[in-house]
């Protein structure tokens, strides 16, 4: 059983990654933890809320955390072009049913770590500001934690937010820096592996024959997400499967290969976001995937999905 943490901006990638997570038995999500990315603070933390609504989930508790980057002084753009006005492609869904747990996001990766010390794998599927103040707050999170999972950086490959960099490391560089140098264990799931994994237009209509509420909401977002996508990318035919990766990379970590590196982050500049890598001979706290199973991993999350 894998103790986990979820630390999301809850968009249209991040409801899949969630939905993943939470029909996966090897799994215990001791809670979710939200930031500003994708969209504000609040409105992810919404999101997240109503998306466990969706799935019938009431048990895992919802955690608000930062809603600004780690240095406090840099701004960020909401890209309502990939996720909605709303975050979750436009669909408007009915208020949560319940609130979040009253507490900072983290503060409750502090407690988690420390009630199950090496035991908890931090999974961060958007910026790493919650898990940097986490850092800062109580320094032992880097020892007592079992490993972070970070969807987030691109190696060896373009970025896709600028040329340089992913969106994730984008969006707080600074607080990508502070994790990355803290010595904290990390998996780097980036771009070098997600752009390999593709859902297509076929499994959303796969999705809506199943005929749940689940199911047609997915596929809803997901064509929003895939036109989002086609823009940029006209010939993909689909969407990448960046979050829930990070997820499948924890459920079963032969999905993926990674090597150590030695990982930099650009923090300011035209450059700003772009991860520098280089293959390390000496221990390194980073291993960067930069292979991936990527017809079984899919094959995997279309039968846990819905």
């Amino acid at each position: 059983m894998n103790y986990v943490i979820l630390d999301v901006d809850t968009g249209i990638d991040d409801a899949l990654a969630i939905s993943y997570a939470v029909h996966s038995p090897e799994l215990k999500i001791l809670g979710i933890t939200t930031c500003f990315g994708n969209a504000t603070v609040e409105e992810t933390t919404r999101n997240t809320l109503q998306v466990l609504d969706i799935l019938g989930t009431d048990d895992i508790p919802v955690i608000a955390g930062a809603a600004q980057t780690f240095l406090r002084r840099e701004s960020y753009e909401k890209p309502t072009w990939i996720h909605g006005e709303d975050g979750l492609g436009n669909t408007h869904l009915p208020a949560p049913k319940r609130e979040v747990l009253q507490m900072k996001a983290h503060d409750f990766i502090i407690s988690k770590v420390r009630e199950y010390p090496h035991q908890v794998t931090v999974i961060t599927v958007g910026c790493q500001t919650n898990l940097a103040l986490a850092i800062e707050h109580d320094p032992e999170v880097a020892r007592l934690v079992r490993q972070v999972v970070i969807m987030g950086g691109a190696v060896t490959v373009a970025g896709n937010i600028t040329p340089h960099a992913e969106a994730n490391i984008y969006t707080d560089p600074g607080a990508a820096d502070f994790v990355f140098r803290s010595g904290i264990p990390i998996t780097l799931v980036g771009l070098d592996v997600t752009l390999k994994t593709l859902l297509r237009r076929q499994h959303l209509n796969e999705w809506r024959e199943k005929n749940t509420h689940v199911s047609h909401f997915l596929a809803d977002i997901c064509d929003f997400y895939m036109d989002a996508h086609q823009k940029n990318y006209p010939t993909l035919g689909g969407c990448s499967l960046h979050d829930p990766l990070a997820v499948g990379s924890v459920i079963d970590p032969s999905f993926v290969k990674a090597v150590p590196m030695h990982v930099e982050v650009v923090t300011a500049g035209e450059k700003r976001g772009q991860t520098v890598g280089c293959e390390s001979q000496q221990p390194s706290n980073i291993h960067v995937c930069l292979e991936v199973d990527s017809d079984r991993f899919v094959s995997h999350f279309l039968q846990r999905i819905v």
